[in-house]
């Protein structure tokens, strides 16, 4: 079981994801106060529609739950399942700590 934890501090949410291989597929669960990520909760992931980004399972139910397109969370939902399926390390995972996206520039309103 592979579990991550996508901070959306933009929108106000914490997420918790929940992978789960089994067999050709991966079973993901998000735990979010979001409503649109709620409606993509509990996917069974086939595992060979996790690597391209436009013919992608998450990112094709991502667009039927009508999530924002900065949304993080299909992205944190790929990389459970890449850490679940061994295509990324855990060890390296968890020596990186979190991915992060860093707004440097002064936003002026």
């Amino acid at each position: 079981m592979t579990e991550v934890t996508v901070n959306s501090r933009i929108c106000g949410y914490k997420h918790k994801i929940n992978a789960e291989k089994k067999g050709k597929k991966i079973n993901v669960d998000i735990a979010s106060d979001c409503k649109k990520i709620q409606a993509m909760s509990n996917m069974e992931v086939p595992r060979m529609e996790i690597f391209d980004i436009r013919d992608n399972y998450i990112t094709k139910k991502a667009q039927e739950a009508h999530t924002c397109p900065t949304c993080i969370v299909p992205s944190g939902a790929i990389h459970a399942c890449h850490l679940e399926s061994g295509f990324i390390s855990k060890t390296l995972a968890k020596e990186s700590g979190s991915v992060s996206i860093d707004f440097d520039e002064e936003i002026d309103d």
